[in-house]
């Protein structure tokens, strides 16, 4: 299976969290990192089975020195913090 990419306007402009992991320089070893900020909408599917992963930018919280505006998460590790009326548009 190739990449599929694609955008899912329910995602896009919520505020979400998620984590993964991260190689530690110079080791054997990985730890976990923790991302913060506003999903895009933007994913795309890879494998078989596929496997979705979004785009997360405006981040309000990332690894210390991470060099990047965005961190892609993979759907298992996100987690959407506001809620649907908010991001509709209510006033809740």
């Amino acid at each position: 299976m190739g990449t599929v990419r694609g955008f899912d306007s329910e995602m896009a402009g919520r505020r979400a969290e998620c984590d993964g992991g991260s190689a530690l320089e110079g080791t054997r070893f990985a730890a976990r990192e923790e991302y913060a900020g506003t999903l895009t909408g933007d994913f795309v599917e890879e494998g078989d089975p596929a496997w979705r992963w979004y785009v997360l930018g405006d981040l309000t919280r990332a690894p210390n020195g991470y060099p990047h505006d965005t961190v892609w998460c993979e759907a298992g590790n996100l987690f959407v913090v506001d809620d649907t009326e908010r991001r509709a548009g209510g006033t809740g």
